[in-house]
């Protein structure tokens, strides 16, 4: 690994800003192929191009670490049905119908999803000052939400679509905790694999429901792209980036980085589109890297050689 990457890797509060960079384009092209790209089938594509991508730099381990893989299937299982398919398909299918707006705003709620979970999952307990962090950011995601004005919250409609989001950001939340349970000695990279094999052997029946029923998905070379994008960039880069985050700096508090999530949206917008980029934007962004600083500064993360031990003594 080339010294730049190796450094980024060794300190990851470094790398918190990366996964909510890389999904704010996901949620962007995802309201774009919404209509055209079957949620589930292209959920499967996806993890299927990863999983193949990976298995040439993990099948070694894979098969010498196996007993610990069937060991703990059901955990695997369990990452694979959340964080895979659950968060994956379901996302597709609620950006049918529901607004950007509300779908930026449901997603912020993962930082307030993930502390319960990891309280009454992994008895996670969160410290005082990630807790203030958590609470400013709320705070800086509301106010872009609400443009400026706290009446404007009370404006927004919610569709049936944003009930799918809430489900599917609830099992995100959950993949989040389920990580921290990954035994000691079972490496991270085979353990994602794991779990991304789970999740194509999971949807596949879904897939299959959808080519009966004669939705296939486009394949012109623009549409093939955007599935590599997808299946390399936000499955694969993303998810390494997020797991590893989470290994060493726990759930809540790289969950507090998803808030980073609607900072990025309106700054890609100006950047790529032109839009207008106002007041309230600049002073909620504000607000929310000053809660994601505030919680990394909280969480008292080891350095990078402590990981493995803070993970046996968890």
């Amino acid at each position: 690994m080339p010294p730049f990457l190796r450094t980024l890797w060794d300190r990851p509060v470094l790398l918190l800003v990366l996964p909510p960079l890389i999904w704010s384009t996901h949620i962007t092209l995802s309201r774009v192929i919404a209509e055209s790209f079957p949620p589930y089938t292209l959920t499967l594509v996806r993890w299927i191009v990863a999983g193949l991508v990976l298995a040439p730099f993990v099948w070694g381990r894979t098969r010498r670490q196996w007993p610990i893989l069937r060991a703990h299937w059901k955990l695997i299982l369990l990452c694979g049905a959340t964080g895979m398919v659950g968060y994956s398909a379901l996302a597709y299918i609620a950006l049918r119908t529901t607004q950007a707006a509300n779908v930026a705003f449901i997603n912020s709620i993962l930082p307030l999803l993930v502390p319960i979970a990891a309280f009454f999952l992994a008895r996670e307990r969160v410290r005082p000052l990630v807790l203030v962090g958590l609470v400013v950011s709320c705070a800086g995601v509301a106010w872009i939400m609400g443009r400026g004005d706290p009446a404007a919250l009370l404006a927004l409609r919610f569709t049936e679509g944003d009930l799918i989001t809430v489900v599917a950001v609830l099992c995100y939340a959950l993949y989040s905790v389920l990580i921290r349970r990954k035994p000691a000695a079972l490496d991270m990279m085979v353990f994602l694999f794991a779990g991304i094999v789970a999740g194509a052997v999971l949807s596949l029946p879904f897939a299959v429901a959808e080519y009966a029923a004669g939705r296939r998905l486009p394949s012109s070379p623009l549409d093939l792209a955007i599935i590599v994008y997808i299946a390399l960039v936000i499955s694969l880069g993303a998810y390494v980036i997020w797991n590893r985050c989470i290994g060493a700096l726990g759930a809540t508090v790289t969950g507090v980085s998803y808030h980073l999530l609607p900072v990025f949206t309106p700054l890609m917008a100006w950047l790529a589109l032109g839009e207008r980029l106002a007041f309230y934007h600049l002073a909620g962004i504000t607000l929310i890297l000053a809660g994601v600083g505030l919680s990394s500064l909280g969480s008292a993360a080891p350095r990078a050689g402590d990981t493995a031990d803070m993970v046996n003594r968890r």
